[in-house]
């Protein structure tokens, strides 16, 4: 079952990996690096999710959604608003259509 869900995540992960040029925050490594990679992960899980559902993809997409949220802080580009709040933002949003995603799954048959 395709959801709805898994085609914003699609485009949020493209929004991230091209976000550092369209919000000028490419002179930071660490915000570069981690908005490509998790860009990268969000676009590979929502291709998966859009080809073959499974609550995997979403629940993995939760777990990057929580290390996005958080990687301003630990990755130490915190003071630095537009890559921070990009990170909140999406993660939140990332996070929240996957788990509405994960409340759609198809019940299990024996």
């Amino acid at each position: 079952m395709k959801r709805w869900q898994d085609g914003v995540n699609l485009v949020l992960g493209l929004w991230l990996v091209v976000s550092s040029w369209i919000l000028s925050f490419t002179s930071n490594a660490a915000a570069l690096g981690n908005a490509l990679i998790v860009g990268a992960i969000f676009v590979a899980l929502s291709l998966l999710a859009l080809a073959d559902a499974k609550p995997r993809e979403e629940w993995s997409e939760l777990v990057v959604a929580v290390w996005l949220l958080i990687s301003p802080w630990v990755l130490g580009y915190s003071a630095l608003a537009a890559p921070t709040w990009n990170a909140v933002i999406v993660a939140v949003v990332v996070g929240a259509l996957a788990l509405s995603a994960t409340s759609q799954q198809p019940a299990k048959t024996a």
